[in-house]
């Protein structure tokens, strides 16, 4: 992914208020009311920052209501933006071991 792609939807206005908040799995509902986020903004960040594999679809709840509620997570730990020969950013993704502990403390909790 080119850096310059990845500079660009960090600056759009709540991308990075939205991978900090979800450090831990969120819905867009509750990342708008979290966050103060207009709904429809909130879902447009979401598409971008999950079409340059920021943040990731990371599980599809039930809700009390029975409706299928999406629920994301970011897939980084880091970015960091470097200027010294050119434009360089990268990007840490999630470790294994941090998923794997993800899913083994939601499955217990749904238990």
């Amino acid at each position: 992914m080119a850096s310059v792609d990845i500079l660009q939807t960090l600056g759009n206005k709540y991308s990075a208020e939205i991978l900090d908040a979800t450090d831990e799995p969120a819905s867009a509902q509750e990342l708008s009311d979290e966050l103060g986020i207009p709904i429809a903004t909130c879902y447009r960040r979401i598409d971008e920052l999950t079409e340059h594999d920021l943040l990731e679809l990371h599980d599809n709840i039930l809700s009390d209501d029975r409706r299928r509620i999406k629920v994301y997570r970011r897939s980084v730990d880091e970015i960091t933006v470097d200027f010294d020969d050119e434009l360089s950013v990268h990007v840490e993704d999630r470790s294994e071991v941090t998923n794997k502990l993800d899913e083994a403390w939601r499955t217990l909790s749904e238990g």
